[in-house]
């Protein structure tokens, strides 16, 4: 039955906005902040900030764009539904294939860093140990994996808190000794924006829990900035510290940076603290990705642009378990055999399409639907585009193709499809 449990497909909504915000910062305060600095850096030099600060601002504009659209339709696929209600079914259809090809890659970049600090000599085994165990955790309930989340975001924060506190500490001490890193182009700038984009993309996770979340029209749009502001508050204060004592050159060439930075102020002890905390960040991320992704995916099932049957939804648990599982097999898949910085750069030019459409369709609001200020998602839609081909070559090569394929099969697929 339709309504406050529910859906005729089976959905419940029991998350309220701590929930709401709880996955949001699971997503976010994932690997990014373990693992995206250190490239941004080798691309931004002593402009490292600066790209961390571009990023937060088209994040900004997403994550309003996207929370007005969730609270017009509060429906599981974020801006896939958002695309297809505002601008048309191939929009829609263009922004749930990128979110799910490239969301599929963070899955597979989340459960790589696992392993990277779990067991760096077996990494790929932990990594598709990760997804098959937190697939399973997914198809037991939202309300499982909220609880679950709701501990990561907890433990990474002591841990991060630590590191600030023990860098900054020292970072008066540091300051002489740091050799000057390469200088800011917009460029170079810009790339890092990209890639720091990566890790500020999670609140989507809010979005496309549409269908599960109490009383959307307002949860939504006062659960999405509450958790990018957390995030950004957090990401800068852990930015500053790492710079404090790294330096911008220390700081690009670094394969563990918060590591690198905790032992470098005179706390070698801490460091396996930090691996500890960068493993389960990561590990919160997986699950909030794959619980987002399969939602999307479900979404676009029961349109019939995925296979019908991955749109069944379990009776005794009420999610879309064999989206679930789905999509947990083709992650392990690409876990077993790629690498983190590819899947973090393909991820990015996905999702950054994904969300240029999100502000496209927000345009498309009236001022009664809670439009936002217009100039909100022009700059959102304007910096997605910009951020998305200034990434690293290959990036925007594989991303362009895999979204020409799917532009493609859509094409195809129309074409064979009977009218009436």
């Amino acid at each position: 039955m339709a309504g406050a449990t529910g859906d005729a497909d089976g959905l419940r909504r029991r998350l309220g906005v701590f929930d709401a915000i709880v996955i949001g910062l699971g997503s976010m305060i994932g690997a990014g902040v373990f693992a995206a600095l250190a490239p941004a850096a080798r691309a931004a030099g002593s402009g490292l900030l600066i790209g961390l600060a571009v990023a937060a601002v088209v994040a900004y504009c997403n994550a309003t764009s996207s929370a007005r659209l969730a609270a017009r339709h509060p429906a599981s696929g974020g801006t896939y539904v958002y695309g297809r209600e505002r601008l048309g079914p191939f929009w829609g259809y263009l922004a749930g294939w990128c979110f799910v090809v490239g969301k599929t890659a963070s899955c597979a970049a989340m459960a790589l860093t696992v392993g990277a600090y779990v067991w760096p000599g077996q990494t790929h085994a932990v990594a598709v140990a990760a997804v098959v165990a937190l697939t399973a955790v997914n198809c037991l309930g939202v309300q499982k994996s909220a609880w679950l989340t709701r501990a990561a975001v907890a433990v990474v924060l002591a841990v991060l808190a630590a590191v600030v506190t023990v860098c900054l500490t020292d970072g008066g001490a540091q300051a002489s000794r740091l050799a000057p890193g390469p200088d800011a182009t917009v460029g170079g700038v810009l790339q890092a924006a990209g890639l720091l984009f990566f890790a500020f993309a999670g609140y989507a996770r809010i979005a496309t829990l549409g269908e599960e979340v109490r009383d959307p029209a307002r949860t939504i749009p006062r659960a999405v900035p509450l958790a990018l502001g957390i995030t950004l508050i957090v990401y800068a204060a852990v930015g500053v510290a790492v710079l404090s004592v790294l330096g911008p050159a220390r700081l690009a060439d670094a394969a563990a940076p918060l590591a690198d930075a905790v032992r470098a102020a005179g706390a070698p002890g801490l460091v396996p603290v930090v691996r500890v905390g960068a493993a389960v960040a990561a590990l919160g991320s997986l699950l909030a990705l794959l619980l987002g992704v399969s939602r999307t995916t479900l979404a676009m099932a029961r349109d019939r642009h995925l296979p019908r049957s991955l749109a069944v939804v379990h009776p005794r648990f009420a999610v879309p378990h064999r989206a679930e599982l789905a999509v947990g097999a083709i992650a392990a898949l690409v876990a077993a055999t790629g690498d983190v910085r590819g899947a973090i750069g393909f991820s990015s030019f996905g999702v950054l399409l994904y969300y240029a459409i999100a502000n496209a369709a927000a345009l498309t609001l009236a001022p009664a639907e809670g439009r936002p200020v217009r100039a909100v998602p022009v700059l959102g839609l304007a910096g997605c585009l910009v951020l998305a081909f200034t990434l690293p070559l290959p990036s925007v090569l594989s991303g362009a193709a895999v979204a020409l394929i799917g532009a493609a099969a859509y094409r195809l697929r129309r074409g064979r499809t009977p009218r009436g």
